[in-house]
């Protein structure tokens, strides 16, 4: 199915083809599997020091931080995390939403024995930094998020690019699947179009130190970045020139630095 939709799904994944000495998301001497709510998240982690856990977008995997990793990893212990229902993380089940995903998160620093970590979000990873913080909020020391949404509207995402997101939803919600991989890509497009659902005031919840990145010319409408930035009681702004959905990719060193720097502050 050739729509914006679909393209949007699968946008993280346009940049993962890049070729690089360790093939992160497939890298089986940094990877392991931990059992996490009745299923297996798969993780890698390089370097040493203070934890930082990596949570990819939609459609994505592990392989999203190419650009990332070597640089955190000379001052970290990253954490990069297939999210349930994406890369090795397999999920057969027929929900998936951010509050599932953030509990995921929780159990799995507990059965790592983290108490708490510095976070870095892309696109619904962004989400899922954001709701781990508001459900869990000793288990975060600060988060950067670059690309997240607080609701599915065309307030939040481009007018044109949601109205082909949630056409492509009605064309299939009646259809039968016949293979697993149909019925999570739906599973997939059902959580863009479905969640989240969280009033701005909601943003308060996040108490710990949160930078908010959005490309002025994102998927994610830059007035509700600034939104979701104006009730975080710890929050700061950078609104990325130059840059689309993939800030973390696009201007992966000055990206690096400005985190960094956040982290250290």
């Amino acid at each position: 199915m050739k729509t914006t939709a679909i393209f949007l799904i699968f946008i993280h994944l346009t940049y993962f083809t890049s070729a690089q000495k360790i093939n992160y998301g497939n890298n089986s001497k940094a990877g392991k599997y931990y059992s996490v709510n009745g299923i297996k998240l798969y993780t890698e982690t390089y370097g040493i020091g203070k934890p930082l856990f990596l949570f990819h977008g939609n459609g994505g995997n592990i392989s999203a931080f190419s650009k990332n990793i070597p640089y955190f990893s000379k001052y970290y212990k990253v954490i990069a995390v297939d999210t349930r229902a994406h890369g090795k993380s397999i999920d057969t089940g027929s929900e998936l939403n951010f509050e599932m995903i953030a509990d995921d998160f929780a159990e799995l620093m507990e059965v790592m024995k983290i108490d708490s970590a510095y976070v870095i979000g892309w696109s619904d990873g962004g989400i899922d930094a954001l709701v781990l913080a508001m459900r869990h909020p000793k288990k975060v020391v600060k988060i950067a998020v670059t690309g997240a949404n607080m609701r599915p509207d065309s307030a939040a995402i481009l007018p044109n690019e949601w109205k082909e997101m949630n056409k492509s939803y009605v064309d299939q919600k009646e259809k039968v699947f016949s293979t697993e991989k149909e019925k999570n890509d739906f599973k997939l497009l059902s959580l863009m179009v479905l969640h989240p659902n969280y009033a701005p005031k909601e943003m308060e919840k996040v108490k710990c130190p949160t930078l908010v990145i959005v490309g002025d010319r994102d998927l994610i409408v830059a007035e509700h970045t600034v939104e979701i930035f104006k009730y975080l009681p710890k929050g700061q702004l950078w609104i990325l020139p130059k840059s689309g959905h993939a800030t973390l990719i696009e201007h992966a060193n000055e990206f690096n630095k400005k985190v960094h720097g956040f982290f250290k502050e």
